[in-house]
């Protein structure tokens, strides 16, 4: 029913969570948002209330009735377990990329929503970029001879986020979009006290 109000709830408020929140507190006129209704927010941190959305516990957004889906905004390691957790739960499950840190949990967890009949929705904001869109355009129709992507960001807690290629796993999905699958030739870590780098060779399928 286009007039039903969809209750949700936010795990985790890091910037995308806090993110979350603004965008669920104060939707787009006339977009689906407006028929999503923020029943609050579950951190390990006490806040109380953020921006009008109150604090609740975990175990009360999975019993609540009211709360039908969870948008999963925690760190990397913890998404597969909260995955799953709102899924037996009986939840429609949206979470921030990447969704697990294997490929053999993300396929469980599909099947598992499958069973369930619920969505399981993984997020990669990046790719509805306006930057993106536009690097989209310009490789679209031409031959990839070869290449470089370089990139930068600050040092991640390797306990939280996993291991060092998930820094970059988001821009891998960029190139996969691009230029179909690829295979990985090399890879090598250079580790110094203040920085990591992380150089890796691609190919793709016709060998460039």
């Amino acid at each position: 029913q286009s007039n039903k109000m969809f209750g949700t709830v936010v795990v985790g408020v890091g910037i995308a969570g806090l993110a979350r929140i603004r965008d669920l507190m104060n939707p787009m006129p006339s977009s689906p948002s407006e028929h999503l209704k923020l029943f609050g927010f579950v951190s390990r941190r006490s806040f109380g209330n953020i921006n009008e959305a109150k604090q609740i516990s975990l175990e009360d957004a999975l019993r609540s009735e009211e709360i039908h889906a969870a948008f999963i905004s925690t760190e990397n390691r913890s998404h597969e377990e909260t995955i799953r957790m709102f899924l037996e739960a009986g939840k429609h499950v949206l979470v921030e990329y990447p969704m697990a840190l294997s490929a053999k949990a993300a396929h469980e967890l599909w099947e598992m929503a499958e069973q369930k009949d619920k969505v399981l929705h993984v997020e990669h904001i990046e790719l509805l970029t306006e930057e993106y869109k536009q690097l989209k355009k310009e490789v679209a129709g031409k031959d990839l001879v070869k290449g470089t992507l370089h990139f930068t960001g600050s040092v991640l807690d390797e306990n939280k986020t996993g291991f060092p290629a998930f820094s970059g796993i988001a821009r891998l999905t960029w190139l996969v979009d691009l230029f179909g699958d690829l295979t990985v030739t090399s890879a090598t870590r250079e580790k110094q006290k203040d920085y990591s780098r992380m150089t890796v060779h691609f190919q793709t399928a016709n060998k460039k």
